[in-house]
Parts: C-alpha cells; structure tokens; sequence
C-alpha cells in the first residue's frame, strides 16, 4: 500500500508540474496562447470525468454533451441574476448538472450495453432540441444566453458600482481572462485529477472494476451494483458540468450547439485515443484533439508553401497539395487516421504505446547489464 501511495503521490507531482508548466513546454509546438491552454485544462476536466463512468464500468455514454451544456447555462445565469464572481457559477454549474445526471442516469441505467448508450444518446438530443426551441425564455434559444446591460447583478449591486459595458468574470478582483484564467482552470483539472486518483484507488472504484469485468456475476451473489453506477453516472455527470462551467467563465456565453451529439462523440474520442481506463490518457486525448482543431486547423496554403519553399517548384506544389488533404479544413481526415491506427494497433490509446516504448527500453537495459555481469561472463 505504501509503495502504491508513493508512485500515486510522484504521479499527481508530475501531472500537476506538466499542467502548470504548459505555457513553457507547448511553446515550440505553437500552443502556449491562454485561449488554447484553457481549452486543454476545461476538456480534459470533461474527458478525465468521463473515463470515471467508461473506463471504470465500461458503460458507454453518449450523451455526457447535455451535462456539458447545462453547466455552461448555470454559470451564465450566475453571472446574470448574482455575481461576475466565478465561484458560485462553477457550484451551480456542477449541481444542476448532477440534478440532471442524476434524473438521467436513474432511467438509463436500467438497462445496458448498446441500449443504455443509445438511451443516454436520446436524452442528449432531446436535451439539444429543449434548449434549441422549447426552453428559449431560459436558454435564449438559438442566439444562445448572454450577459447584458440589463442584468440584475444583485450581489455585484450591493457592493459594485456599474462601470460602462459589459463586465467580465473574475475571482475576486482577478479578472478570469489571459493566463489568470488559464491558471484558474488548471488548478481545478489538478483537484479533478487528484479525486479521480482517489475513486481508481478506492473500494469504490474497485467494485465499479468489478461490475465492467463481471456485472451478472455480481449481481447472482445478491450485490445490487445500480446504486454503484448511478453513483458514478452523477460523478461523471458533475464533472461534465463543471467543464460546462469552466467554458462559460473563460466566454461568459451558452449556446445549445454544446448539447450536440458531436460533443459527446468527441470526448468519446479523447478517452479511446488517450486510453480508456487509464488516469492520465483522457487528458492527453484531450490536448491532442484540441491541438488537431486549433493548431492543425489553421494551416492553409500560404503556411504550407513557406514549410516546403526549399523545394523545387514542381515538388513544392505536389507537397503542398497533397499535404493541404490532412490540414486545414482537412483536419479531421488526419484525426481519423490516427484514430483508426490507434485502435488497430494500440487499443490502450497513448498510454498503451508510451507503456511499450517504455518496457522496449527496459528490457534492453536488462538484457545488456545480465550479458555483462560478472556472473553471465564467469558462466561463459
């Protein structure tokens, strides 16, 4: 036990170190801008919650988006009826998020396999489809919930003096924008890691392993594992809401677009590319999905034909246009080769081959310091 708690101690060091330094180290990659960061922090926040209920029970959510857009709601609200302050917008969009994951999770957690996640993928688009049009009082419909001049602001009131123009989030005096707001969103992926540690290591984390290896099995032994994954359901669901949130400090806006079964489907993607199950694999899902979208994205033919300017014209053109098929607009054409190679060859996701890599190294340490010992040369 201890030896399990100091590797999970020097492990949450690393992640927080990697986390806090990611302004220094993305630098050269191009993604050290503050916009970019926050995205990193806020979706893995979402993946890591997401690998709770997927990579602990192996039940496979496709509606977690509607959690996410909840959140972003709550938050906005916050901002419009109490206080620019982040706190109470994180707390509201975590707890209505959790209300809602709680009323969906009670109804789709009765059944499993294909039928929950396509259970779970009705409620989200009903949800998408409630916001889009039903609930336009609340969610502004397809303009999306924004702040305006008229808002109530009654704690801000008490205090405040209203200045000209629209006010932004802040912490307290500390404006939530720039690397602040970077830095915000990133010592909550660090506590949201750290739960996750606990829950992985945990007798209740152990028994969720139990109910994705066997679930039939523990149930004929008279263990009612519902109550275990409603659990895990809501605790997903909270950590949706809490990205949902994050979104909604870093933009103060909320739009039904984020409840879209795309948005589900990508972290989804995140977990099984950065390795479903494992601690650290939906972040890194996460940042590199992020960094396809906003990095990969912007490359168009000007960038291309300055990379290649040291060729020949001919080949110059031919690289370009053959490169132009997997950046840019055609981003995505390299996402899906990447996550086909990652299924077929590393169903683990990253981790999974950093783990081989790793093992390659060790095993030729190994085998060269037995070729050379005293012992194998006196033998020979």
């Amino acid at each position: 036990m201890k030896k399990i708690a100091s590797k999970d101690s020097k492990l949450l060091l690393i992640f927080s170190g990697a986390v806090l330094l990611m302004p220094l180290w993305l630098a050269p990659f191009g993604a050290a801008y503050p916009d970019l960061l926050q995205k990193f922090a806020i979706y893995g926040i979402f993946a890591i919650g997401f690998n709770i209920l997927f990579g602990l029970t192996g039940y496979l959510s496709f509606g977690h988006a509607a959690f996410l857009g909840v959140g972003s709601y709550a938050a906005v609200w916050s901002f419009k009826l109490f206080t620019m302050n982040v706190l109470p917008a994180v707390l509201f969009g975590v707890f209505f998020a959790g209300l809602l994951a709680l009323a969906i999770g009670f109804v789709s957690l009765r059944r499993s396999g294909i039928y929950f996640s396509i259970l779970t993928l009705a409620f989200a688009q009903m949800s998408y489809n409630l916001a889009y049009s039903v609930l336009t009082p609340i969610t502004n419909g397809e303009t999306g919930l924004q702040l305006t001049l008229n808002d109530p602001r009654w704690l801000d009131s008490l205090y405040k003096v209203a200045g000209e123009g629209l006010p932004s989030t802040e912490l307290f005096g500390l404006k939530m924008s720039g690397y602040p707001g970077f830095y915000f969103c990133a010592i909550i992926l660090i506590v949201c890691f750290f739960i996750s540690l606990r829950i992985f290591r945990s007798p209740f984390g152990l028994m969720l392993r139990g109910v994705k290896s066997n679930q039939n099995r523990m149930n004929y032994t008279g263990l009612n594992t519902r109550p275990y994954m409603l659990s895990a359901f809501v605790i997903s669901g909270m950590y949706a809401g809490l990205a949902g949130s994050l979104l909604a400090v870093t933009d103060p806006l909320a739009g039904a677009e984020r409840m879209q079964w795309t948005a589900s489907g990508e972290v989804v993607l995140m977990t099984i590319l950065g390795g479903v199950g494992t601690l650290v694999g939906p972040m890194l899902g996460a940042g590199l999905i992020k960094y396809f979208e906003n990095i990969f994205s912007s490359f168009n033919s000007n960038i291309l034909h300055e990379i290649f300017s040291f060729l020949p014209d001919g080949i110059e053109n031919v690289m370009v246009k053959v490169t132009g098929l997997f950046v840019g607009s055609g981003w995505h054409l390299t996402l899906g080769l990447l996550f086909m190679i990652v299924v077929i060859f590393l169903p683990g996701g990253i981790v999974e081959g950093a783990q081989k890599v790793k093992n390659l190294f060790v095993s030729n340490d190994q085998k060269g310091s037995a070729e050379s010992s005293p012992e194998k040369q006196a033998v020979e």
